[in-house]
């Protein structure tokens, strides 16, 4: 390791600070209003970039820190997916800041030691695309290399550029209402009920560009299940009243997301089952560097080992548990559930260590299938929840004790804990695969990523409180006379499967369907393997069927875009940098897009206005669709076509080469 090398830094972790505060304010804002939150490692990079660059001994290095600690931080937002719903079934007021704090750091924590064997199994040996992590590192090579003369350099900061100005400006449009920011249509054949959503997103098609084409058609068999079978199936059985799309986005909300999570349930099993070889390898190499690094070999190791020594990993966990268990164990004190209180949080600390190694290597496979952004992380929280319920529930009745309400606020808290093991993995291999790209040292970032989830334990309590007193949550019992809460839509489907579990009331047949949806998956994937060309992962199938038709229709065409544009470009003068510029152009399309979304966080939280930009009203609408369709579309035609023609050679080298 080289002396002097400027990567972990104060400035640098105090920079990732003063990001944190905005994107977490942010991310937890847009969690509790639309059930989605938004990766910020490259927003997190780019201003990174454009600060350090007063400072003359900045490096890729440094950047890299900053983006790390950002990332983390603001992963840790997503415990909004379950923790409000203990506001929600009326077990907390508020949200009480050292219990609060200690859900988030602990959990965070225990995700980034899981992360240390996972990232040699699922990052150094692995061939997952990992989006994200390529994209931020793909900014962070163009950003430090742009003042060289290269003419290579400058085409890549030109397609980088471009990619974001055009994202950029395309989602600011739409925020004014001008162009649609989403398409659909819905409609009735008999008594079957169907319809199919597109989100104007250019980063989401920047996503599918990198995802390729394989993860990108099992998307869109996922798709064609959910709203090609599923969907209308469900309706033709139990026809209802109202508007067709009312109609479909309510069985597909509640009945078919459930054979989505179903199916997700059962490829992560089989994935982590093909996992446990290299996962086994991960840590037997992690113990050998350490077994190297003891015997003074240290020096001699590639950058690539060394991670966190793997018996400090083991420490760190360990002493996790501790204020683990007195965490739990102040949680059960004073509720109905005391008198089994040493069982009740033995149970919950075994269930969370051990569930939680499964959820993070699951989180993070998905993580580098399809991107931190769009891993379905509360597909999983589903999943976690009932684990968690039928546990204590199970518990409870072999000890007499009747303690409904306390049970169900119980399931939520361990569930609250487990969230955030799975969300810091699934951003930190992310952040992990843009340090091997960028040549940074694994321990120095898995330094900072326990700076992050610090920074974001401390931040999240008090911002949760605020946006509690000031709007509440739908279906609190403490709104008063709050007009319009926020709706949180996760923690109420999160909280409502906790208490049907409990009540016994879920429909385990739905989940039981998508469990061998998702075997069929498998087996579909396994013997598609043997023909050793084309690939199905049924976890990305899982994902077509439980995410929003609207959030993965523009990733698949995404997928298929980028596929034809590199079949163009294998004909090009230049036909590997003509791919290197496609992959630049797409990460710059998620690079605008996550600015502008930072922005109007930022407009919305300070105005209190859910559209502060709109010029135009519902009735502009069909306009808006027709306008902000067709932009869409030239938009892609023409960046797809300008990258090709950027990697043509000057016309001096074109004239030599003739020589």
């Amino acid at each position: 390791m080289e002396e002097g090398r400027v990567e972990l830094t104060l400035r640098g972790l105090m920079l990732g600070a003063a990001i944190t505060l905005v994107f977490t304010a942010a991310n937890v804002y847009l969690g509790l209003k639309v059930g989605l939150t938004f990766a910020s490692t490259i927003p997190a990079a780019v201003i990174s970039m454009a600060v350090l660059r007063a400072f003359k001994n900045a490096t890729i290095y440094e950047n890299n820190i900053v983006q790390t600690v950002a990332s983390a931080a603001g992963t840790l937002s997503a415990v909004i997916f379950v923790l409000p719903g203990l506001v929600m079934v009326g077990w907390w007021n508020g949200f009480p800041f050292w219990q609060s704090f200690g859900v988030c750091a602990i959990g965070g924590v225990l995700g980034v030691m899981y992360s240390v064997p996972l990232r040699r199994a699922l990052v150094t040996k692995s061939d997952l695309p990992y989006p994200e992590g390529v994209a931020a590192a793909e900014v962070l090579k163009v950003g430090t290399r742009a003042g060289e003369a290269a003419e290579r350099n400058r085409a890549g900061l030109m397609a980088l550029i471009a990619g974001t100005l055009a994202s950029g400006a395309f989602a600011a449009i739409a925020a004014t209402r001008l162009f649609a920011s989403e398409v659909s249509a819905y409609f009735r054949v008999g008594n079957a009920t169907s319809g199919f959503g597109f989100a104007l997103s250019l980063a989401l098609v920047g996503a599918g560009h990198l995802i390729g084409l394989s993860v990108g058609l099992a998307i869109f068999a996922g798709l064609l299940i959910a709203w090609g079978i599923a969907t209308p199936v469900l309706t033709a059985l139990h026809p209802a009243a109202g508007a067709p799309a009312d109609v479909a986005l309510a069985v597909w909300s509640h009945q078919v997301r459930f054979i989505g999570a179903g199916a997700i349930g059962v490829a992560a099993l089989w994935t982590l089952g093909r996992l446990a070889q290299p996962v086994a390898h991960g840590v037997l190499s992690a113990i050998e560097a350490a077994r190297r690094r003891g015997a003074g070999e240290g020096a001699q190791l590639p950058r690539s080992e060394h991670d966190i020594p793997i018996a400090l990993v083991a420490q760190i966990s360990l002493l996790c548990l501790i204020p683990l268990a007195v965490l739990l164990a102040s949680f059960v004190a004073g509720t109905s559930l005391a008198p089994a209180a040493v069982t009740m949080t033995i149970a919950a600390l075994v269930y969370i260590v051990i569930a939680g190694f499964f959820v993070a290597a699951a989180c993070g496979y998905m993580a580098g299938l399809i991107g931190s952004s769009n891993s379905p992380v509360s597909g999983l929280a589903i999943l976690a929840v009932l684990g968690a319920s039928l546990l204590l529930l199970a518990l409870a009745r072999s000890l007499a004790l009747n303690a409904v309400p306390a049970l169900i606020a119980y399931a939520l808290f361990v569930t609250a804990v487990l969230l955030c093991v799975a969300t810091i993995s699934n951003d930190n291999l992310q952040d992990l695969k843009t340090g091997q790209l960028v040549d940074a040292t694994p321990w120095r970032q898995q330094t900072a990523l326990i700076a992050g989830v610090v920074i974001g334990a401390l931040v999240i309590p008090p911002i949760l409180d605020l946006l509690n007193h000031a709007y509440g949550f739908a279906g609190a019992a403490n709104l008063g006379a709050i007009a319009r809460p926020l709706p949180a839509p996760q923690a109420t489907l999160i909280s409502a499967l906790a208490k049907g579990v409990i009540g016994g009331q879920v429909d385990w047949a739905l989940i039981g369907t998508g469990a061998l949806v998702g075997a069929a998956m498998v087996a579909v994937d396994e013997v598609m393997r043997l023909t050793g060309r084309w690939r199905l992962p049924p976890l990305a199938v899982g994902l077509g069927i439980y995410l929003p038709v609207s959030t993965t229709a523009p990733v698949v065409l995404g997928a298929v875009a980028g596929w034809a544009y590199n079949r163009w470009s294998s004909r090009r003068t230049n036909p590997e940098q003509a791919k290197q510029l496609g992959v630049l152009v797409a990460s710059g399309l998620i690079v605008g897009e996550s600015l502008f979304g930072v922005l109007l966080a930022g407009v919305i939280v300070a105005t209190g206005r859910p559209s502060p930009f709109a010029l135009v009203g519902d009735s502009f609408a069909r306009a808006a669709n027709a306008i902000g369709s067709v932009a869409f579309l030239l938009a892609l035609a023409g960046l797809y076509g300008w990258a090709g023609r950027l990697s043509r050679p000057p016309a001096r080298d074109l004239e030599l080469r003739r020589e």
